[in-house]
């Protein structure tokens, strides 16, 4: 065998694409494989109702439902600040938006609806990625190397992954994305064309402007997908030579690649990472049933993990690649195993260890996809009278065969939902069998959403309850939580208080539960608020119905109105004299709460806490137990930082106050706050409070005593005419004024001044890379090494020039 070379060899020239290339008849397989992708789109198009997708009513259903609030305000209070990620006040008494969610989807919702209706470039975003798979899982295989029919065959595997309900939150699938986890999808198309695109530069340096790009686009639409590519990358680039010329080569790829994709994500990625201490951790229970969650079986009754015959098909796809080593089924495999493990062995942790599983399951299907292209390849090999020949017919059957079973496979069940026939009125038509007696609830998951809140039954009782809320004077509303609530389209529907009083009423709950450190002091207000709240933080210290309690915390957190339909809150609330009733609309009555101003002076001095931590699960402890009180102690707020003639006070373990829930500890016991001096201070008055998207500014009689904001802090928060802020519990700021007029806004820190430096440094790269053109490779020192096909003009049809030993069929061209 040759020496492999010791020198790069730049490649050539590029060759202008003649225009006879694009007159000439296409091939069979061209043919084939187009109308398979376009049939798989269009079939998943089709379930999602596209008389609905285009009609004028505002999504709803699930976390959907409170999502479409994000876009808007993206649109009209962000962008016109020239920001992306920005202070919102509509929920949690202030959060920062975009800040630890994904801004790309939202943008491009937001974006879209200067074009189209709001409504509808919601609902085409919001589907965009599940219409997309096929194209991104194609791409993934024509780019990875593979051969016809292989990407055609992925392209198919990916319509069965979407349809399977076996989990409906973990992202990846319809049901996922219909309950709210549209972000996740539209990254996971971004990142297999990006492991595609990889895959491809690693043998010929080509693409790596766009593969950087594609990997930001991967990490700005969702964290998880971002997680996976990233294993990806790390496999593709083992699986190819690591030594001599050609593995410097492709780790010199790896190496510009890679970080420009992170650079280009800078704005957002380092404010994940600085501010991290400021999300909230929900406690989400580890999955303990590895078996059924990883191979099928049932878990409280219900149905689990991947059907079998994936699971068989998937073995078929394993056992073939590592046979005939076939690089792209390997890379799948060994992807497949990387998250499955990290499923069984991440100990609890914030993040849920099911949100690994859709990356393991969606490995299975385009293993079975990578299966059936072998199966047609054996097939054609075993009828051919020449085994170096095989015969094309089983290739150009296997597309349309497995995408039609894999329509009826999906299909049948669909079929069986009363939903299935729509008003475009085709599907039952259809002369399908009824070989299975299981319904499918995505047809009702798809109405349900995408009739919109004004297609509901209750939609006069919601509209009324909002329009009476439009008509009161500004401010922060708490309302009563139960399940029942889905009638107006999902339980979250009154978070959309914001969306529809344009800003006037702001919602206490709100979606994002990470992005605020205020999420557990609502919940615990909720419990204390509802007579069936949902409770969805673990481990926090929860209490019964108890609108008195409730209402001092109200006040605590400047919360204006309190919302009741139930009668034991009525009741309760009727009773409470610092309540009163403003308004009703059946079946809410609307009380303001006395005391709430979101300024107002202290009384006393507040108290620093000794070594505080600078967030997370630390400060929370003490900010929970703080307020889980005696309301009377909450005259000396409890401070992070403050001057240096504020008291200090320490906090020490109390093993006799520690409770358990199961093995976990509850939230804010297990330790003693030590009882500040109660030190008077002048307090000062108060007046003309004014509130906008970004800013609290309000004056004061008396400069130089403390005053309390009700508003969730944030290190991005700044004054002017006032010290501060400072931290305090459960996570506000105090201000000690030094002029009469003091204004708090939200500006730049360190950190974000770093992330758009970072991004505009990335944009000067990627125009760097895209003007240096092909990075030189060395040529592969075996002819059989795969992506040598990409030395020539790409035919992403799959119908083009191929290499010897890539892995997938290689077939004759006809003629």
């Amino acid at each position: 065998m040759a020496a492999a070379p010791t020198t790069l060899v730049a490649p050539a020239p590029a060759r202008r694409v003649s225009l006879s290339r694009f007159r000439r008849r296409p091939s069979t397989a061209t043919i084939i494989t187009g109308v398979v992708i376009f049939l798989s789109c269009l079939y998943i198009f089709w379930q999602l109702r596209p008389d609905l997708l285009f009609r004028e009513t505002l999504p709803a259903g699930g976390d959907m439902g409170a999502h479409v609030w994000g876009p808007n305000y993206l649109r009209d209070h962000l962008l016109n600040h020239g920001r992306i990620t920005g202070w919102a006040p509509s929920w949690y008494a202030g959060f920062p938006f975009l800040t630890f969610y994904f801004p790309l989807p939202s943008l491009l919702i937001a974006l879209s609806s200067f074009v189209i209706p709001y409504d509808i470039a919601f609902k085409l975003v919001s589907v965009s990625g599940l219409i997309g798979l096929p194209i991104a899982a194609y791409l993934f295989g024509r780019l990875s190397g593979m051969r016809f029919p292989g990407p055609a065959l992925l392209a198919v595997a990916t319509v069965p992954f979407l349809f399977d309900g076996h989990w409906t939150i973990y992202g990846g699938n319809i049901a996922s994305t219909l309950a709210g986890e549209f972000s996740f999808t539209i990254s996971l198309c971004f990142g297999l064309v990006f492991l595609g695109m990889l895959a491809r530069g690693l043998d010929t340096g080509k693409g790596r402007a766009l593969t950087a790009g594609l990997l930001a686009a991967t990490a700005l639409s969702h964290v998880l997908p971002t997680v996976f590519v990233l294993v990806g990358a790390v496999v593709f680039y083992l699986v190819g030579p690591l030594r001599g010329p050609r593995g410097r080569a492709r780790l010199k790829f790896m190496a510009t690649v890679m970080p420009v994709g992170g650079l280009l994500a800078g704005f957002w990625a380092v404010t994940v990472l600085f501010r991290s201490p400021y999300a909230t951790d929900m406690g989400w229970e580890k999955l303990t049933q590895y078996v059924a969650n990883l191979f099928g079986g049932k878990v409280g009754g219900q149905v689990v993990g991947p059907p079998l015959w994936v699971l068989l098909l998937a073995g078929v796809g394993v056992l073939s690649s590592i046979i005939y080593v076939r690089r792209t089924g390997i890379a799948i495999t060994a992807i497949g195993v990387v998250f499955a493990a990290i499923f069984r062995f991440e100990p609890q942790a914030r993040l849920w260890n099911a949100r690994w599983l859709p990356f393991w399951y969606l490995c299975l299907y385009l293993l079975a996809g990578v299966a059936v292209a072998e199966l047609a390849g054996a097939v054609g090999t075993l009828l051919a009278r020449d085994p170096d020949r095989p015969l094309r017919l089983p290739a150009l059957v296997a597309p349309a065969l497995a995408g039609l079973i894999a329509f009826v496979i999906t299909g049948m069940p669909l079929r069986n939902q009363a939903e299935a026939t729509h008003s475009l009125g085709l599907w039952n038509a259809i002369p399908l069998p009824t070989l299975t007696q299981d319904k499918s609830f995505i047809p009702s998951w798809v109405s349900w959403n995408y009739t919109g809140y004004e297609g509901k039954t209750a939609w006069p009782e919601y509209h009324a309850v909002v329009q009476t809320m439009s008509k009161l004077p500004c401010g922060r509303a708490h309302w009563e939580y139960e399940s029942n609530l889905d009638r107006y389209g999902t339980p979250m529907a009154l978070m959309l208080l914001p969306y529809w009083t344009n800003g006037c009423i702001d919602s206490m709950e709100g979606l994002y539960f990470e992005s605020s450190a205020t999420t557990p002091y609502h919940f615990l207000n909720a419990a204390l608020l509802s007579k069936a709240p949902s409770n969805p933080e673990r481990d926090l210290p929860y209490k019964s119905l108890d609108v008195a309690s409730g209402v001092k915390h109200l006040q605590l957190m400047g919360v204006r109105y309190y919302m009741a339909f139930s009668q034991d809150a009525l009741t309760q609330a009727h009773a409470n004299p610092d309540l009163r009733l403003v308004a009703a609309s059946k079946p809410w009555e609307i009380f303001e709460v006395a005391n709430s101003a979101i300024v107002t002076g202290l009384k006393e001095q507040p108290a620093v806490i000794k070594n505080a931590p600078k967030g997370g699960a630390a400060w929370m402890n003490l900010g929970v137990n703080w307020y889980d009180q005696d309301p009377s102690t909450w005259d000396v707020p409890i401070a992070a930082t403050g001057p240096t003639d504020w008291q200090r006070i320490g906090v020490t373990n109390d093993p006799g106050s520690l409770q358990k829930n199961g093995t976990a500890k509850v939230v804010g016991t297990g330790m003693q706050i030590q009882e500040p001096l109660r030190i008077p201070v002048r307090q000062t008055t108060v007046t003309h409070i004014k509130q906008s998207d970004d800013s609290i500014s309000f004056d004061v009689d008396q400069p130089g005593s403390p005053v309390l904001v009700k508003a969730s802090y944030f290190p991005n928060w700044q004054t002017s005419g006032a010290k501060g802020p400072y931290r305090v519990a459960p996570n506000q700021m105090v201000v000690v004024p030094t002029s009469r007029h003091v204004t708090l806004y939200y500006g730049y820190t360190g950190a974000d001044r770093l992330g758009y430096a970072l991004t505009l440094l990335g944009i000067v790269a990627v125009v760097v890379l895209a003007r240096r053109g092909p990075m030189p490779m060395p040529p592969a020192d075996d002819g059989g090494e795969q992506l040598s096909l990409f030395d020539d003009p790409l035919d992403f049809w799959g119908d083009g020039p191929s290499a010897a030993g890539n892995g997938e069929l290689l077939l004759p061209r006809p003629g």
